[in-house]
């Protein structure tokens, strides 16, 4: 189903949350909980559980009649996070769906024995979350969204769109085998390409991603990757602005920044990641164990370029990488 598809029942999937507590007799309410990096009220946020929850219709599940969804929201690390997901496992769920596998390991900590399905993970066994892919092992399960050759594209895609860029700023988490493989990979295809690649912390205070940029922007011919990492996501208003402040081409890797005024992005389809869970969800309330579920990769990856981005910062976008755009947002 296309997104405009998705966003006509999101009014209706987000009114029918709270309506768990409504069961018809004589059917099992099962419960599933489910932990996301992103605010509620995020236009994402609301599509993805769209997406979950009509995954879960087309196998049988009804909200309000044998299935309740809890929800916790807006979750990063620290306190906050481990404080939400102790109320999400305190309330005994059958399964929890979390938006990334560092959510999930840390419901691994706080429960080992609950059933946890990611739907959006970088490297789930770098990470230690699961053993392998084809066999995770344990309680934990889900979908990648990323390959770590993904980055190097993201730099072609920049040297393609703005050829002058030779000073390339790489917002990107300082930890985590996700973040470091990211930061290997642009650096090996920056040093092909011969472009000189700097690293720009990302973290929770928006000002330090803000003085960031600026620093990096003062000398010429300069671009900017956002790499993939949960900050980044939810500070995604700030980088896009900031990037056009200072008039940096940028390369991001999810749709929804080149919707929100980013210049182009690369990467996969997260609502179709969600609906895709949906089907584990549904294997696992019927009985099978996350252990014998392999880790599937994305299947569907979406190019998109915002013309009047590239507009405002002067660039004419090549007739080729046009043609090669999923869409391109006039």
């Amino acid at each position: 189903m296309r997104r405009r598809d998705f966003m006509k029942i999101v009014g209706g999937a987000a009114a029918g949350w709270p309506l768990a507590a409504r069961a018809q007799q004589g059917e099992r309410m099962r419960r599933v909980g489910v932990l996301m990096n992103i605010p509620a009220d995020d236009q994402e946020a609301q599509l993805y559980m769209a997406a979950f929850q009509q995954g879960l219709q087309e196998l049988g599940w009804s909200v309000g009649r044998n299935l309740r969804i809890d929800h916790r929201w807006g979750l990063s690390d620290g306190d906050r996070l481990r404080q939400q997901v102790a109320e999400i496992v305190a309330l005994k769920p059958d399964v929890i769906l979390t938006a990334g596998s560092n959510i999930a390991e840390v419901v691994q900590r706080v429960s080992p024995t609950v059933a946890v399905v990611f739907a959006q993970s970088v490297d789930p066994v770098g990470g230690g979350v699961v053993a392998s892919l084809a066999r995770p092992g344990g309680n934990i399960t889900g979908f990648t969204q990323f390959e770590y050759s993904l980055s190097g594209k993201w730099l072609q895609l920049l040297k393609d769109v703005a050829p002058g860029v030779t000073r390339v700023g790489v917002l990107r988490s300082l930890d985590g085998a996700a973040g470091v493989g990211q930061w290997a990979v642009i650096q090996a295809t920056a040093e092909l390409i011969g472009v000189d690649c700097t690293p720009l912390a990302v973290r929770d205070d928006a000002m330090e991603i803000e003085r960031g940029i600026a620093a990096f922007a003062r000398g010429g011919n300069a671009g900017l990757i956002v790499t993939l990492n949960p900050r980044a996501t939810v500070h995604r208003q700030t980088i896009i602005a900031n990037a056009a402040r200072h008039r940096l081409p940028a390369v991001y890797p999810f749709r929804y920044f080149a919707a929100a005024g980013g210049l182009i992005s690369y990467g996969a389809d997260l609502a179709n990641q969600y609906r895709r869970a949906a089907g584990y969800v549904d294997r696992i309330l019927k009985g099978e164990k996350p252990a014998d579920l392999p880790v599937q990769k994305a299947t569907k990856y979406d190019l998109v370029i915002n013309l009047k981005a590239a507009k405002a910062l002067g660039l004419d976008v090549p007739a080729s990488l046009r043609g090669r755009a999923d869409e391109v947002i006039e």
